[in-house]
């Protein structure tokens, strides 16, 4: 089996964070983009922590276009 990535955030440690978070609240006048996963945006926080990586750095594939 292959060893998880170190910020990978696994079910049960983000069954215990989740219910820490604000819900989120649909905004009907203005809605602009739409809001990223919450657990994918914690796991992208613990990679550059993990890695250290600078977002000038990242391959232009990850870095999704702006409208």
């Amino acid at each position: 089996m292959a060893r998880a990535k170190p910020w990978e955030v696994s079910d049960e440690l983000w069954a215990v964070i989740e219910p820490l978070l604000p819900q989120r609240q649909r905004r009907f006048r203005h809605p602009g983009r739409k809001r990223l996963d919450d657990r994918l945006a914690l796991q992208g926080i613990l990679f550059v922590l993990h890695t250290g990586s600078l977002g000038s750095t990242c391959r232009r594939s990850w870095v999704t276009a702006r409208a």
